[in-house]
């Protein structure tokens, strides 16, 4: 990603994270279609700009963006994802919490950001406007991804509901 060298700032505030033998093992872990590393950096830059943009605290969004999914979750075999979805979605933000708490020291905010991003699936709503922000950049790449992972697929659903339409007003 070439936005980490070329934002200094940026790779200033994040360092030691992306310097961390732990967090470097989510670059192995499939997450919509991409790597948890790939897409936590997303966030975490996405939501940095946007916050430094709104003059909020970007360094706290920045650290906590990128660490809003540092677990290595039960369900890594994505065999049985679909009996733990509920599990997976709400569960994983204190399992990331937890694990950046054992590497890192955390703030109030940070901890808050991590363990709301996933509202509404979950029911922690985020105590801060940085919380919100990575919230809401989270699910749009999240939507993305998925999108992307499986355009192909949605593609041909349209193509079938448009054929469908066609015929029916026929």
């Amino acid at each position: 990603m070439n936005f980490l060298e070329n934002d200094v700032d940026y790779s200033y505030l994040v360092d030691d994270i992306m310097d961390n033998n732990e967090f470097k093992k989510l670059s192995k872990i499939p997450h919509h279609g991409e790597t948890r590393l790939d897409h936590s950096i997303k966030v975490s830059y996405i939501s940095y700009k946007i916050c430094k943009f709104l003059k909020l605290d970007y360094i706290q969004t920045a650290r906590a963006g990128l660490l809003h999914d540092f677990y290595f979750d039960r369900t890594a075999n994505h065999k049985k994802i679909s009996k733990k979805v509920k599990l997976y979605t709400t569960g994983h933000p204190c399992d990331a919490l937890e694990n950046a708490n054992n590497h890192f020291i955390l703030s109030d905010k940070e901890k808050d950001i991590i363990k709301a991003h996933m509202f509404p699936f979950d029911f922690r709503i985020p105590k801060y406007l940085e919380g919100w922000v990575v919230n809401l950049v989270d699910t749009g790449i999240s939507f993305f991804e998925f999108t992307k992972k499986f355009s192909y697929k949605l593609n041909t659903a349209l193509n079938i509901w448009l054929i469908l339409i066609v015929n029916l007003r026929k």
